[in-house]
């Protein structure tokens, strides 16, 4: 058996070393242009048939000092470093959340939710416009981690370790949220995935409040320690031991580097024009099956202003089995981006059927989508709708650097400051934006429809 820190080092040794600098007592391979590279390993979690884990794990291990993050991979791995597919364990999201605590203060490196010592703790957010630290991630991803890109392009990158960002006293850390479930042996493997609460047969959420009779599946009836049902029982795969080992590329900040913006739109976001500055974000919904015919296709939108506009460096959707892809629109009707969904075809992991194992991402030509401060801005998210979904997401992540002339548009959110943040992707800039362009034809029509639901409760991520 490998220990963590022997596998993270193994890993490392794979990449081809120019240098090497220390960071854990262990090396970071430097390349020649000064780019860093490290894998980390999360905490071990233990996971046997139908179970769930939703932990929290706080001040993980990141590279250190004024850095510009270019590049988070992740993925879920047993004892011995070997990808775990998803149709054994399914990797319903995995969150990485940046946050300020009092140097003098200690706060348990694993705990069940955010609700921690807040006069000693503050999320440091994205720009994203949802309210009380819902989708308020630097990065974040599911099922499709291991084929979704997440490199972010020169000279651009997500700026961390800035002294001057923190609170007198305070020092920067990172929270890593894994939320996995076990489907070995299970009844309903998609049941599981989708959190159906009838197969987990809960009535109250984590936090110990009662459940609506009308939710059918989501992120509150699939909490941390809760079990889906098995075929039978008694089952014999075995409990065993999981990590989530996490890729960082950085550089170290200089003058030449352009900080970017997060910004995270949810298509079940709502607000009000006479306070554009409160947005709630349900972050899940239901897909309802279609009464047959030949176009079997749930599409829902929201419209969300930006707060800060600037140039589009990267944009990418996440989604969930059954979703057939999403749309960021301008507010003139022209596309930002498209994100399409690759479905696997095998078992191996990273092409598992059935599961979503990539999303397309866009990278702009630079300066050639500009976006205009307070711009209306629409996410559209299509799933298949020939059978019941629930716990669906339809996000769209957008990264945004500053023009030197911003352009004034409509006033729709006058006085709103904003916080510094970033997303990531890591395959080659090969025109995927003007892919996208050419798919988001072909779905376009789905813009005359329009379909919302109601009755969820606000989820804090």
């Amino acid at each position: 058996m490998v220990s963590r820190g022997h596998f993270a080092a193994m890993v490392v040794a794979f990449f081809v070393v120019r240098s090497t600098v220390e960071i854990l007592g262990k090396d970071v391979v430097v390349d020649e242009n000064g780019v860093k590279t490290f894998v980390f390993l999360s905490p071990k979690f233990e996971m046997g048939p139908g179970t769930v884990v939703n932990k929290y794990y706080y001040n993980v291990d990141f590279p250190k000092g004024h850095i510009a993050i270019k590049r988070f991979d992740a993925e879920v791995v047993d004892e011995d470093g070997n990808s775990v597919p998803l149709h054994e364990t399914y990797l319903h999201h995995w969150l990485l959340l940046r946050y300020q605590q009092k140097m003098d203060v200690k706060i348990p490196e694993l705990v069940g939710d955010l609700e921690v010592q807040r006069d000693e703790f503050s999320i440091m957010g994205n720009a994203g416009v949802c309210q009380n630290n819902a989708l308020g991630q630097i990065f974040g991803l599911g099922s499709e981690t291991r084929k979704t890109s997440t490199l972010v392009p020169d000279p651009y990158g997500i700026e961390a370790g800035n002294a001057a960002d923190l609170k007198p006293g305070y020092e920067e850390r990172w929270l890593l949220n894994v939320h996995a479930i076990d489907t070995r042996d299970a009844e309903d493997k998609q049941g599981c995935t989708e959190c159906r609460c009838d197969l987990y047969n809960v009535t109250k959420d984590q936090r110990g409040r009662p459940i609506d009779p009308n939710y059918k599946g989501g992120l509150y009836c699939c909490h941390d320690q809760q079990q889906c049902r098995l075929k039978v029982e008694g089952a014999k795969s075995p409990v065993r031991g999981l990590y989530m080992k996490y890729t960082v590329t950085w550089v170290d900040w200089s003058p030449s580097a352009v900080p970017v913006r997060i910004y995270i739109f949810d298509v079940t976001d709502t607000w009000k024009k006479e306070n554009p500055l409160e947005h709630h974000c349900r972050v899940e919904y239901e897909v309802e099956p279609c009464n047959g015919g030949e176009d079997c296709t749930q599409v829902k939108r929201s419209i969300s202003p930006i707060p800060k506009g600037g140039h589009v460096v990267y944009g990418v959707a996440h989604q969930h089995s059954g979703g057939i892809g999403s749309t960021l629109y301008r507010e003139d009707g022209s596309v930002i981006c498209t994100s399409m969904p690759t479905y696997g075809t095998g078992t191996e992991p990273g092409n598992e059927a059935g599961y979503i194992v990539g999303m397309s991402t866009c990278y702009p030509e630079p300066s050639s989508m500009t976006l205009a401060d307070g711009e209306l801005l629409t996410v559209e998210s299509n799933y298949n709708s020939t059978q019941f979904h629930t716990g669906v997401m339809g996000l769209f992540y957008i990264l945004v650097a500053d023009h030197t002339e911003r352009p004034r548009h409509t006033d729709h959110i006058r006085g709103q400051i904003t916080k510094p943040s970033n997303p990531v992707d890591w395959v080659p800039m090969i025109g995927l934006f003007g892919v996208a362009v050419i798919v988001a034809a072909g779905i376009a029509y789905h813009r005359r429809r329009f379909q919302t639901e109601d009755g969820y409760q606000s989820i804090v991520m």
